[in-house]
């Protein structure tokens, strides 16, 4: 088992300017969120997706952007990410987002900030099955990154916060992304001053994390709306 984060709450953003910033990034020539045809993939997250202290450039979701056309996927990118975000915020923004650019697919990348404030492990897991039934209700496929906190939190927390994803992803039936930051977590020459954000020698580590599990997401089914029927689920229960 990789590392985990250390403890340090993630540098929050003032997500009341995200609505301005989404219409922006929709114009931005040249950035991942262009106006040229293709399946949208939605990566919805914090500081870990938003390429938090190096250049956006470098980030491990614009090295997706560049596989993705390397290996003749027709997808184009769209980072909704903030950094300090949680999963409250991110179900805050994710209607607007889903409206704006109509995702065949979502990447969930939220919780880790969750955690690290020691917030309720239920209520996470609720959110984080709203953000799945919304997706869903949109016609998007989901896809939910894991996340980790320290050891410091308590074993009883640490090991229930990371056993939420597993049974959010089992009970909404959406494939898990293990660890986003396994390999990388933890070691301190992939890791910056901080302490906490991966550097760009990180990210494509990160990236190939990423795309063990999305590129077969990406195959010919890419188009298969997920079934609005299947969106709605009773609340998922906190792991005991």
């Amino acid at each position: 088992m990789s590392p985990i984060l250390p403890a340090k709450t993630m540098n929050t953003t003032h997500s009341r300017w995200f609505s301005l910033w989404l219409l922006a990034l929709v114009n931005l020539p040249g950035s991942l969120a262009h106006s040229s045809e293709g399946p949208v993939i939605l990566i919805l997250g914090d500081s870990l997706s938003a390429a938090y202290g190096i250049p956006v450039e470098q980030g491990w979701v614009s090295l997706l952007q560049r596989r993705l056309a390397e290996r003749g996927f027709p997808h184009r990118v769209v980072n909704a990410s903030i950094s300090g975000d949680t999963t409250s915020g991110g179900l805050s923004r994710l209607p607007a987002a889903l409206q704006a650019h109509h995702p065949a697919l979502v990447l969930l990348e939220l919780g880790a900030n969750d955690g690290l404030r020691g917030q309720s492990l239920s209520l996470m897991a609720d959110n984080l099955g709203r953000l799945i039934e919304l997706s869903r209700q949109a016609g998007a496929r989901v896809l939910l990154a894991e996340m980790r906190i320290p050891p410091n939190y308590g074993p009883l927390y640490t090991q229930k916060f990371q056993a939420t994803f597993a049974s959010v992803a089992e009970h909404y039936d959406v494939p898990l992304l293990p660890f986003l930051l396994d390999g990388v977590a933890g070691n301190p020459a992939l890791i910056q001053d901080d302490g906490l954000h991966p550097h760009a020698g990180a990210q494509p580590r990160i990236l190939d994390n990423v795309w063990r599990v999305l590129e077969p997401l990406l195959r010919p089914a890419t188009d298969a709306a997920a079934p609005a029927a299947d969106a709605t689920r009773s609340a998922v229960p906190a792991p005991g």
